[in-house]
Formats: C-alpha cells, sequence, structure tokens
C-alpha cells in the first residue's frame, strides 16, 4: 500500500508539474532565483495552513506533530517577512509558538515561547542551521534562507528544469558547502533539494512530493527533508491552505507569543 501511495503521490505531482508549460525561453540566474524564492515564500500577500509534521528516526518509529503556519508579506515581493507557527498537537508541546520576523537587510530576529516553562527563547543567528523542534528541518528552512547570503549559479537548463549551485558568501557561518537545486520552469517551484558537506559529500536531501492548485496558486502541500547522515526523515503536509486572509501585523509580534490569536489560528 505504502509503495502504491507514493507512485500515485508522484504521478499526481508530475501531472500538475506538466500542466504548467516550460519557460519560453531561458531566464538569467538571478531571474531564476528571484522567482524561485517568490513561489516558494510569497504567493499572495499573506497565507496559513494546518501542517502536519511526521519525524521518522532510523529505526523506523514515529513521532508526529500538528501546527498552524501564518505567513505575512511585507509591500513588496522579496521583502521583508514575518511568520507565526502555533502547536496544537501532541499535549507536549500544544501551545508552543515560534515566530520569526524575516530580513532582507541584516539578521532575521526568531523567538521560541516554551509553554511548560513560560519561557521566551530567542534563537540566535547561529542556531539558523539547527533543527527546527526536534525534526530533520532547520529553523531557517521555516522562513527561508536569504537570498543575500549565498552565490548563485546556473548549471543545468533541461526541458522542464532549472538546476542551480548554490554556495554560501560565508562558509564558516554554516555547516553546508553548496546545495543544489532544481526548479520547475513552469512553476518555479524547487522540487529536489541536495546539500553537499565540505567533502563534497551529499548528506541532506528535500523532495517535493505533491503541488495542487489553491486560489490559482501552485502550492507544496507535501515534502519530505531526509538526513542521510542520522537516517532519519521528516514529511511535512500541508492542509487547509489559504491566500490573502487579511492577517494584521500585531499577530506577528511578541505579545502574542505567550497569547495565542485564536481568532486567526481557526
Amino acid at each position: 500500500m505504502r509503495i502504491l501511495t507514493t507512485t500515485l503521490a508522484s504521478l499526481v505531482l508530475i501531472l500538475i508539474l506538466s500542466s504548467s508549460e516550460a519557460s519560453a525561453k531561458d531566464l538569467s540566474v538571478n531571474e531564476v532565483v528571484e522567482r524561485t524564492n517568490a513561489a516558494s515564500y510569497y504567493q499572495g500577500k499573506d497565507g496559513k495552513a494546518t501542517v502536519t509534521m511526521t519525524v521518522v528516526d532510523k529505526k523506523g518509529s514515529k513521532r508526529t506533530r500538528q501546527f498552524t503556519v501564518l505567513r505575512r508579506n511585507s509591500a513588496d515581493v522579496g521583502g521583508d517577512q514575518s511568520f507565526y507557527v502555533h502547536f496544537n498537537k501532541p499535549a507536549d508541546v500544544a501551545k508552543m509558538v515560534f515566530i520569526a520576523h524575516k530580513k532582507v537587510k541584516g539578521s532575521d530576529d526568531r523567538w521560541l515561547y516554551l509553554p511548560g516553562l513560560d519561557l521566551v527563547k530567542r534563537i540566535a543567528a547561529s542556531d539558523e542551521r539547527t533543527s527546527f523542534v526536534g525534526s530533520d528541518f532547520f529553523y531557517e528552512d521555516v522562513s527561508g534562507r536569504s537570498l543575500a547570503k549565498d552565490n548563485h549559479k546556473l548549471v543545468e537548463t533541461s526541458k522542464n528544469y532549472y538546476v542551480l549551485e548554490n554556495t554560501p558568501k560565508k562558509a564558516s557561518s554554516v555547516e553546508f558547502a553548496s546545495y543544489k537545486m532544481w526548479v520547475h520552469k513552469g512553476t518555479f517551484l524547487p522540487t529536489k533539494v541536495e546539500y553537499y558537506n565540505k567533502a563534497g559529500k551529499k548528506y541532506r536531501v528535500m523532495t517535493v512530493e505533491s503541488v495542487e492548485d489553491v486560489q490559482g496558486f501552485k502550492t507544496v502541500t507535501r515534502a519530505t527533508m531526509e538526513s542521510l547522515t542520522l537516517g532519519t526523515k521528516t514529511i511535512v503536509e500541508y492542509k487547509n491552505v489559504k491566500y490573502n486572509t487579511g492577517l494584521p501585523a500585531k499577530v506577528f509580534t511578541e505579545r502574542y507569543l505567550r497569547r495565542a490569536p485564536l481568532k486567526y489560528l481557526k
């Protein structure tokens, strides 16, 4: 059954991606990077979704968490953004909150509220590339990595994909030496990202397994992050996705770390 389900999901993904025609002309690397960033993180003026995150350890044991994520853009695509993540299940993480203020210029601000300790923890810039609440995703994966932090190179162009190689401008600030991204020409969504360490060995892989059309926006609804060194993987599924809901800026302030904005989480 698992093989059949995976096969069907892959088929649906191929059909949806193929429905968007490949770009009529090849673009520059900067144009590809900017469009990919817009498609991945900036669709609509704001957005919300219910997310189920399943962490699978090397023995196959599973831990599931559910949370609601809110996102609000600044006035410009590619500009500053705010993210609010409120955990619902299981009981040991219920009411935990993560807020991120993504800045184009300067360092991002991130906070984590731990209700059991009634503690607000500031996530330092040095911790951006660490596990997001015990999963294979990093804090930086949630809100996205700033384009200015990397050098981008277009290494391959096929009928349906742009392949980008990205290297950090400040190598000492991250654990990877480079990452390779397969961007679909029709949607500009990355369908696969491979991370390589200093020895040139692939150690981390993100794969998109399902894409759906939501309010006219091609939207990732299932993706997997796999750690090849630890033998673990994390599956995220997005449901009840909505765009342009009118989220106010006040929702993303420290005031709502301890007091969830229930009106906007429903």
